[in-house]
């Protein structure tokens, strides 16, 4: 049970009123970690995650963003966020008893792990390989995203915020990913 109740759409600020029927009109979701964040504007924008990681899927395409946070989400045992990027991997109908990872995306899970257990000591083999696909500023736009995703697994397991009712069917299993070498 969450630690703060969602709040009401009369209950939230106006900026987070009109954001929240902006969605809506948009037909798109306003998950249970955004309503929780809305109570507070200022919250709500320095964790808002959608924006960098648009911009990454940009450059390196949606299947390798979910696995790089799904990775960060599962490394880190956050419900919530291991959940939602389950259903987006699910939603790619990707064949995982045929699957190959890429090499950008081994990368970009063993670089999301180190992010999560020990940032001053990720392997040089992993910053070697995120400099053979990317450059600077591709670089800083993926540790952005890894830790905006990091923040987002905390803010979700310290408010032990509910998981979205769409995502209850949602099966999945973290041993998808590559092995810890």
């Amino acid at each position: 049970m969450s630690i703060v109740p969602l709040p009401n759409l009369e209950e939230m600020p106006q900026e987070a009123r009109e954001f929240v029927t902006k969605r809506l009109e948009e037909n798109k979701r306003v998950t249970n970690m955004v309503k929780t964040l809305l109570y507070s504007m200022p919250s709500f924008r320095a964790m808002e995650f959608y924006p960098v990681r648009d911009e990454l899927e940009k450059i390196i395409g949606s299947r390798a963003v979910y696995f790089y946070c799904y990775a960060i989400s599962t490394e880190n045992d956050c419900l919530v966020c291991s959940t939602y990027h389950a259903k987006l991997l699910k939603d790619l109908n990707i064949a995982f008893d045929e699957f190959e990872f890429t090499e950008v995306e081994n990368i970009l899970i063993a670089y999301g792990r180190g992010l999560v257990n020990d940032p001053n000591h990720i392997p040089d083999e992993v910053y070697e390989g995120l400099k053979k696909h990317f450059n600077n500023e591709e670089i800083v736009l993926i540790t952005t995203v890894g830790c905006k995703m990091i923040a987002s697994n905390t803010f979700n397991s310290a408010l032990k915020v509910d998981l979205d009712e769409y995502l209850y069917a949602v099966e999945f299993d973290k041993k998808v990913l590559p092995s810890h070498e």
